[in-house]
């Protein structure tokens, strides 16, 4: 499936056409709309359940509402497919490999209708708070209404938002789809509550909105456009804050996704070609199942060993099933990262042994509480890196800046592992010592097994591991480009026949002085190959040290910045992380 004939999509442009249509209309072009979502998904990949559940919402939306003049706010922007495809951007989902400009996320470089570029969760209640004072200051008058899902609303940022927003005193609108799932199920005593209030249609006396000082609408046939127009209506211009409170189906129209609607959050491209989902089914040996089989076996010796994760189970292939066998020894926190960090801390400080697994792109989320919270109480937890990197993602998910981040926190100790023998050792240390608070890059770009027992020391702080001794030229490879090194070694010695020593550095927080020390007497170049962004990272601390030196340091990573969805081998061109252009490089200095 490439290109989808619509009737009522066809001549949707604008808003200003969905408000011409009639109600059975309507009702067709929520099909058309779920063909083109499903369409796009199969094609490109992307966020489908979440997307499938707020069909009805957004048509009735756009119906009552006057985007781009009212604004509406996406929180994380992964229900946004249907508003772009009424915002004149139907084509990326009609035929999404003719348009592949239109991104995943809300974007306002895409459209007037988009106000921000949001991937991350929890931000929209914050963001549209200060759309609306920046509003009220100026003295202007619309509608500004802010989408956020159950999920999202553990996040802190959601609660402060909703704190600060109540208190406006003049328009503002929540729209709440409650569909009973974050990306797994929901934990915690709030969703305890969002039951009570779905059970008593929104008439229960414990009504968290309220407590907050918000009027408060409950809309149980969230998927049905007639209702969500009426209760649209009612709130339209309303002269304080209101929560709209609406039950929808998440993956409504897509069967499998209605059933199963863990899995079905987000999806491969490819899944209709195969009638099933293309994310199940057995992983092959990966750090992923490795990770999960240790931390199994470990916990059966060890019961106070904890698995914590932030509301992204799928990542780490926590699946249900998985879930289950940790049992009381596994903690979902939700949306709430800072939690989460401070949890381990916590745990870590009264004996629990706690193994909070992350993806890169959300630990940025927990700055303080890496830096307040657990490092500066030295409090020995183990957090687990996941995706950190160079990617062809989009710009609110890039695995760049954790080695920035986290490694320039005093007390904390950041480890990158190069294969599977290593990554077991610092895993099995992390978990077992009690004297530093220690992160692990968890390898993104290679499954490497050396078949060889790695037996270091982890406790002797920032000790490379010499691999081969060479001379000239000294390559240092981080992680997951240790394996880079080595190309780049076979490289420089068939290019310029030259010798170089090949340094597996595993410490990302420290330096080897002695080591070092010990290149000055016969290297003339140094070279750092780092799997992130090179401002601030791992390959910086190694020039700094030979600053007063005569020794030259190429440093290769990425360069800082925000790329959406460039090839990885674009990337890796532009950055010269090949073994070719780096021996160039080489060639040029010397």
């Amino acid at each position: 499936m490439t290109t989808i004939e619509t009737t009522v999509l066809a001549n949707i442009n604008s808003p200003q056409d969905v408000k011409k249509l009639s109600l059975e209309e309507m009702n067709i072009l929520a099909g058309e709309i779920r063909k083109g979502i499903l369409n796009r998904v199969n094609l490109v990949g992307g966020h489908l359940g979440p997307d499938l559940g707020i069909v009805e919402a957004t048509i009735a939306m756009h119906y009552v509402f006057n985007s781009p003049v009212d604004k509406f706010i996406f929180d994380v922007s992964h229900q946004c497919y249907p508003h772009k495809m009424l915002t004149g951007r139907k084509d990326g989902f009609l035929n999404p490999l003719e348009h592949p400009e239109i991104s995943g996320y809300s974007n306002q470089n895409e459209s007037e209708h988009d106000h921000f570029m949001i991937g991350h969760t929890s931000t929209s209640v914050t963001l549209a708070t200060g759309v609306a004072k920046a509003r009220d200051l100026k003295g202007e008058n619309y509608n500004v209404i802010a989408l956020i899902g159950d999920g999202s609303l553990t996040g802190g940022e959601a609660m402060e938002g909703l704190n600060n927003a109540s208190v406006l005193g003049s328009n503002f609108i929540i729209i709440v789809n409650d569909n009973e799932m974050s990306i797994a199920e929901n934990h915690g005593g709030l969703y305890e509550h969002l039951k009570e209030l779905r059970e008593s249609n929104g008439t229960c006396a414990n009504n968290w909105f309220k407590a907050f000082g918000f009027d408060y609408i409950y809309v149980e046939q969230g998927n049905d456009i007639q209702t969500l127009i009426n209760a649209f209506n009612q709130v339209k211009n309303i002269d304080h804050p209101v929560v709209v409170h609406i039950h929808t189906l998440k993956g409504k129209g897509y069967e499998p996704a209605e059933k199963d609607k863990e899995p079905w959050h987000w999806s491969v491209p490819g899944f209709l070609d195969k009638s099933e989902n293309s994310n199940g089914g057995e992983m092959p040996e990966c750090y992923e199942t490795l990770t999960n089989n240790y931390l199994l076996e470990k916990i059966k010796r060890d019961k106070t060993v904890i698995p914590i994760c932030a509301g992204t189970p799928g990542v780490f292939w926590w699946n249900k099933e998985y879930r289950d066998k940790l049992g009381e020894n596994y903690t979902d926190v939700g949306i709430a990262e800072q939690h989460a960090v401070g949890y381990a801390s916590g745990l870590a400080r009264n004996g629990a042994k706690p193994v909070f697994a992350v993806m890169t792109s959300f630990i940025q989320r927990a700055y303080d509480q890496l830096s307040q919270d657990l490092a500066l109480n030295n409090s020995p937890a183990t957090i687990l890196v996941y995706w950190g990197g160079i990617s062809g993602a989009d710009c609110t998910h890039l695995g760049l800046f954790d080695i920035p981040l986290i490694a320039n926190i005093p007390n904390i100790v950041y480890l990158a592992p190069s294969c599977k023998e290593e990554y077991l050792r610092m895993l099995d240390w992390s978990i077992e010592q009690t004297q530093y608070s220690v992160a692990i890059r968890v390898p993104t770009f290679n499954y490497v097994s050396t078949g060889v027992e790695d037996k270091t020391d982890y406790s002797i702080l920032n000790k490379y591991s010499l691999v081969e001794k060479g001379s000239k030229v000294a390559i240092i490879g981080l992680g997951d480009f240790f394996e880079l090194g080595k190309s780049v070694k076979e490289e420089l010695k068939s290019k310029l026949n030259i010798n170089a020593s090949l340094i597996n550095p595993k410490f990302i927080t420290g330096v080897d002085s002695e080591l070092l020390d010990g290149l000055k007497a016969d290297h003339e170049i140094v070279i750092t190959l780092e799997n992130g962004t090179l401002d601030g990272g791992f390959g910086e601390k190694i020039a700094r040290y030979y600053g007063n030196s005569g020794m030259k340091v190429l440093n290769y990573g990425a360069n800082k910045e925000f790329n959406d969805r460039v090839p990885l081998d674009e990337l890796l061109q532009r950055y010269h992380l090949t073994k070719e252009l780096i021996a160039d490089d080489v060639a040029k200095l010397l």
